[in-house]
């Protein structure tokens, strides 16, 4: 797929009797793969695998993410599916409905990457977005952006006191962050509707692609609000809330100097990617939200606009470390 960055051309016909279901579901399917891709190349990105290094890893690197990327994308268009069969189930109790479609996803990813995670959080967030599409869609609804994330926000009602709040002991690294410093993480987010997408990333991304500025240029900057504001529970985990509190005031500090905005801007996007590298530090679940960002930005919003469709006035010519990839294999 070339120009991973290039928008629809016009927006998606996701309004009710546009289109069968089969079409439906591969037209979302084909928004999440991208997204995922979007958020995989976007460089540089710190301490995230990316085309310019593999960022504070040493088990996986772009070939690895690729691998996954391929694995994964056979199975969005299930999650769609499933959300049509269940639009009838109330959202509160659908979310077993789509698990084991989950599950089968990500050990399709495990097989592809040998053992290594490298989508799960993906995998979770894009496939409860494509689950509560198909069931927006199922039930007659016209399909955006704010309606997705309310529904997942009923899909993931109590989820977090559910698998979270428990007194078993804790199996996992977001249980075990919960339990020692009460961040909710990807659960807790869903539960939101993804509420820091919506107030601290989206409203960025429309009013750079608005006004011209590249979409690649425009997702860094993103990315940098979303880190400046997100309780990234992988940063908790490997460092505690030292190491989240750092990268918070590190992005606060570069979007008070215009972030990647200014001519220095991708250079200063580089030294941070140093900074968290030479500190093992990577935000996992930060890279998880922009790939929410772009998923959600290619569809109408609730005053009907249709960010896909800014137009690019070229202000940012990337170098060649940050060139847009237009070689990248179908996956």
């Amino acid at each position: 797929m070339n120009m991973i960055y290039a928008r629809p051309r016009s927006p998606p016909p996701f309004s009710p009797g546009s289109a069968d279901q089969a079409t439906k579901a591969a037209e979302i399917a084909e928004v999440a793969k991208r997204a995922v891709l979007a958020e995989l190349m976007l460089t540089p990105k710190p301490g995230l695998v990316d085309r310019r290094n593999c960022g504070a890893h040493r088990d996986m690197d772009m070939n690895t993410f690729l691998a996954s990327a391929r694995a994964i994308a056979a199975w969005w268009p299930r999650f769609v599916e499933i959300g049509f069969a269940s639009a009838e189930i109330p959202a509160p109790v659908s979310l077993s409905s789509v698990r084991p479609v989950g599950v089968l996803c990500e050990q399709a990813m495990l097989r592809a990457t040998e053992g290594v995670n490298t989508h799960k959080g993906a995998v979770f967030s894009l496939g409860l977005l494509s689950f509560a599409a198909g069931r927006l869609l199922g039930q007659g609804a016209t399909l955006t952006g704010d309606r997705m994330c309310s529904e997942v926000a009923g899909i993931c009602a109590g989820l977090v006191d559910r698998e979270l709040g428990g007194e078993n002991q804790a199996r996992t690294a977001g249980e075990r962050v919960f339990r020692q410093y009460g961040l909710t993480g990807a659960r807790g987010e869903a539960a939101s509707g993804y509420a820091i997408v919506r107030s601290a990333a989206l409203p960025v991304y429309d009013r750079l692609r608005l006004d011209g500025v590249a979409e690649e240029l425009a997702l860094l900057q993103v990315l940098l609000h979303l880190l400046a504001v997100n309780n990234d529970t992988n940063l908790a985990s490997r460092g505690g809330l030292p190491a989240l509190n750092y990268v918070q005031a590190y992005a606060k500090q570069l979007l008070r100097e215009g972030g990647a905005l200014v001519p220095d801007g991708v250079m200063r996007m580089a030294a941070f990617d140093d900074a968290l590298i030479a500190r093992h530090l990577s935000p996992g679940g930060t890279a998880d939200m922009l790939g929410v960002t772009w998923f959600l930005a290619q569809f109408p919003s609730s005053d009907g606009r249709f960010a896909g469709q800014a137009t690019t006035k070229g202000r940012w010519s990337p170098g060649s470390e940050n060139r847009r990839c237009r070689d990248l294999a179908p996956i």
